[in-house]
């Protein structure tokens, strides 16, 4: 069986277009997981993305996790509520000057309670100041993103209220996969 899935993908072409989100509630805090970690990865890879669907990684060897992670201008930034995960923003740099937020979201217990605004901001400033970590890439001349139709209820609006702007919308058949869960048989 197929379902229809839309694609968005958005932008920031300047470092002005950031609207950040008002500051996080006290016991939230975001670090850099400095040493690239597959194992670490994929758990944050499958907590939040297991019900909403994001299978593109799990069928990923453990060298391929290592060679995606150790790519020169990849970030992961990792969200915590009182010393537990919450979520996390993965950075990809491009060709020419881009970035790309991979990955980005909350783990479904700590959606919904105002922590996904901030973690975007934050998420968003490192990708506009990525050079400054990594002096062998250029400076960033652009933030982009994609979300679709799968992603979770306030996705969308809250790229928008950060000042992601969109720049194409694609519309596909895709075969329905049930969710995954962040273990199998979770959902």
């Amino acid at each position: 069986m197929s379902i229809t899935v839309t694609t968005w993908s958005l932008e920031q072409t300047a470092v002005t277009d950031l609207r950040p989100a008002a500051e996080p509630a006290d016991g939230f805090t975001i670090v850099r997981a400095e040493v690239p970690s597959p194992e670490f990865s994929r758990f944050l890879y499958t907590a939040v993305g297991g019900d909403i669907k994001w299978v593109d990684r799990l069928g990923m060897t453990y060298e391929a996790w290592e060679r995606e992670l150790n790519r020169p201008g990849t970030e992961t930034w990792v969200a915590y509520d009182r010393g537990t995960p919450a979520g996390y923003v993965e950075l990809q740099a491009q060709p020419g000057g881009s970035v790309e937020i991979v990955y980005f979201g909350l783990i479904p217990a700590f959606r919904g309670r105002r922590m996904g605004g901030p973690l975007l901001t934050y998420g968003t400033r490192r990708a506009w100041d990525l050079a400054e970590r990594w002096p062998e890439l250029p400076a960033t001349e652009r933030v982009w993103l994609h979300t679709c139709s799968l992603d979770g209820e306030h996705a969308m609006d809250n790229y928008v209220r950060r000042g992601f702007k969109l720049f194409a919308t694609v519309e596909e058949q895709v075969a329905e996969v049930a969710a995954p869960g962040p273990w199998p048989g979770a959902f």
